[in-house]
Formats: structure tokens, C-alpha cells, sequence
């Protein structure tokens, strides 16, 4: 079998990701501390994890209603309604998924037409791109910079956008920076995209996880942007959740049907196990999660003081759980960095150009690790630097 003529021209277009590079290199190696994947060292909170096991005892093991368990749309209605004051319908405007992941792929899949441009800011999250070239779109990447704090502004978002623009992606608080937009800076998004059709896609998975004080904004709580605006979020980061896999989606009704339809042939429904679970996280888990912000709030603190101690100029991340220094004074590129880095000291982490053209000089480290981890990371990064 000629399998380069068998397969799909775009599939075998696709990069692998650069994040799972890296752990997989990781992954085969002794004493390696990895700082590359975005996932929580909690555990799910207890109470999440016996509604989980209640409902298997229960029997609670066949499919749920395509679009979710109505007790957990009812329940996602709730919680965005009591933390942002988003106001939708569980029944028509919530779509329960796989994952967020699911849910962005539903979403691009469901607005990008061949041709389409879909505006992606960079750096950020490795699939927006390679999901939004499987349906024959035309991603446009908009980079930020670390003297506007990686935030999207106005200019560039005006200089990028043309006739054919059809999406923006709009990540915040950002994977693999930390940066955040505050409702001035998302007050002047809006003001370039009124008057236009131009819908976004506002991936707020870190929604909870903000420091210093102010709340995360939703792009939806702005005026006039709710009917333009499809919010995926799920629990995998504010609850720790990663491996049951549980997310959604809330948008306009005519646009949630639509991701809905596609999601009833690919995947038919979210687990069912999982559902039961979260349905619990909603209800009675806020203040999981604010314990958890203050343990991340403190690493996010140590790790930003060791890097710019030891030289490495890192941006102070008001989101999420990575920082993001430059490694530009090294000579080094992104690459080469944690290629010499891993070999030499057994530390993991990302090259910045995974996320984007513009993250290059850069690197991504997570500090949803223990402190005793982050410590030892330091010592062998700052021991790494001293031999260069």
C-alpha cells in the first residue's frame, strides 16, 4: 500500500505537538522533573469524585441526551450566571463535550467555511491552528508582546482583519503566557468588531485561575458582544479534572444547534460518569477552587523570582498556571534551549515556538507542580545557565 497516496494531504500536513514532544522525550528518561503539561498535581475534590462513584453504584452508565444531562446544562446556566452574570438558556444555549478541546473543534468546524480567515492570537494553545486547517479555513496568527502585557489590541486586531474574516479566537487568560484581559482591553476589541459579522471564540478554561485581586471578564459580559461570542470552558483546569474529560460550550441558540448536530454524529455524548461528577463541582466546589487559586497564586510568585533572579526576564503572568520567560540573552533558539536544558539538568519544558511564530525566545514552564519541584527546577535551571 502507497500510504503517502492513501492518506489525507492535511492530516499529514499537521505538525505534532510541540508540547507532547517534549514529555514524550521526558517520559524516557530517570530523574526528570517535567514542567511541560498543563495539568493540576491535585487531586478532584473528594465530594467530586464520590458523585462519580455514586452514580456508577446507581447504574448510571447509558448515554445522556446528546447536548448534555439536563441537571448539569441547568447546573453551567447556574454557575455562569452567578460568577460572570451571563445569562443562558440550558436548553437551547449549553452544549456539554469532551473536553474543551471538543468544544473548540465543534466551534471552528461549525463557523469556518473553506476560505474563511480565523484570526488566532498568539502565542497560545497548539490546536486552534491545525483544527482550523482541517476544514480547508485560513488561520491568520496576530502576535502579542510582552510590553502590552500579551494582550490583543485594537491596532493589531484592525491590521489583521479583512473581507474574509470570519472568526476570531480570542484566549484568555492565555496558555502559554499568563496574560489576561481586563474589560478596557476587551471594551476596545469590541469597538473594532461592531458594525462587523465577525465571530469570536473566547477559550476561557482558565476563567478562575486569575491573580492580583480582579476577576476574570468574560467577552460575552460585554455590550453587544454576547449574540457574536461562542464561550468554551469545562473543569479539567479549575477543578482538576483533566482525565474525565468534561467540558462545554454556551453560545448563541441558532450556533449551538448546529455544533450540537455535528456533535451527535462524531461523538454522540460527554461520559456519562463524568456528567454526574461535575454536576457536584458546580453545586458545591467554589471553594475548592479558591484554594487551589492560592496555592498556584504562591508557586506562580516563587517561580517568577527565581527565573529573574537568575537573569531569565520573565513577564509576570496574571492567569492561567505558566510563566513565560525570554531566553533571548542565552543566543539560544526556543528548541535548542530545552534540548540542552533536558539533556543536561533532566528539567522539562516547552519551546515557546510551539505556541506560535511569535513565541519564539521564549519558553513555557507550568506551575501546577509542587513547590519541592519548582525548587529543584530552579536549582538545575540556574546550574544550567552557568555553564553557558
Amino acid at each position: 500500500m502507497d500510504y503517502d497516496k492513501i492518506l489525507s494531504r492535511r492530516a499529514v500536513a499537521l505538525k505534532p505537538s510541540g508540547i507532547r514532544r517534549f514529555f514524550d522525550i521526558a517520559a524516557e528518561m530517570d530523574d526528570v522533573i517535567s514542567l511541560g503539561v498543563g495539568e493540576p498535581d491535585f487531586k478532584t475534590p473528594w465530594s467530586i469524585r464520590r458523585a462519580g462513584i455514586e452514580s456508577l453504584e446507581r447504574g448510571h452508565t447509558w448515554y445522556t441526551a446528546n447536548s448534555g444531562l439536563a441537571p448539569l446544562k441547568k447546573e453551567i446556566a447556574g454557575y455562569l450566571r452567578r460568577r460572570f452574570t451571563l445569562e443562558y438558556d440550558a436548553k437551547t444555549e449549553v452544549l456539554v463535550t469532551v473536553g474543551g478541546s471538543e468544544a473548540i473543534d465543534l466551534a471552528i468546524r461549525t463557523l469556518v467555511n473553506p476560505g474563511d480567515e480565523v484570526l488566532v492570537v498568539e502565542p497560545s494553545f497548539v490546536c486552534y491552528t491545525p483544527i482550523t486547517a482541517l476544514t480547508d479555513g485560513v488561520p491568520v496568527p496576530i502576535a502579542t508582546k510582552p510590553e502590552d502585557g500579551f494582550r490583543l489590541t485594537p491596532e493589531a486586531l484592525r491590521a489583521a482583519i479583512t473581507p474574509k474574516t470570519k472568526l476570531l479566537v480570542l484566549p484568555f487568560p492565555n496558555n502559554p503566557t499568563g496574560g489576561i484581559m481586563r474589560r478596557e482591553h476587551l471594551e476596545a476589541v469590541a469597538e473594532v468588531l461592531r458594525g462587523t459579522d465577525i465571530m469570536v471564540l473566547s477559550d476561557e478554561i482558565y476563567a478562575e485561575l486569575t491573580y492580583g485581586g480582579e476577576r476574570h471578564v468574560s467577552f460575552a459580559e460585554i455590550d453587544g458582544m454576547k449574540e457574536r461570542t461562542v464561550i468554551v470552558n469545562g473543569f479539567s483546569k479549575s477543578y482538576a479534572m483533566t482525565g474525565w474529560r468534561l467540558g462545554y460550550a454556551v453560545g448563541p441558540a441558532p450556533v449551538i444547534a448546529q455544533m450540537t448536530k455535528v456533535h451527535q454524529f462524531a461523538i454522540m455524548c460527554a461520559p456519562t460518569t463524568s456528567q454526574y461528577a461535575a454536576v457536584e463541582a458546580l453545586k458545591n466546589c467554589d471553594g475548592d477552587i479558591e484554594e487551589m487559586r492560592d496555592s498556584y497564586d504562591m508557586r506562580r510568585r516563587l517561580l517568577v523570582d527565581g527565573l529573574n533572579r537568575m537573569g531569565l526576564r520573565c513577564f509576570e503572568p496574571e492567569g492561567a498556571f505558566y510563566v513565560f520567560p525570554s531566553i533571548r540573552e542565552t543566543g539560544m533558539a526556543s528548541g535548542e534551549f530545552c534540548e540542552k536544558l533536558l539533556a543536561a539538568e533532566h528539567v522539562a519544558v516547552i519551546p515557546g515556538d510551539a505556541f506560535g511564530e511569535s513565541g519564539e525566545g521564549f519558553v513555557r514552564i507550568s506551575y501546577s507542580y509542587s513547590v519541592n519541584h519548582l525548587l529543584e527546577a530552579l536549582k538545575r535551571i540556574e546550574r544550567f545557565l552557568k555553564t553557558l
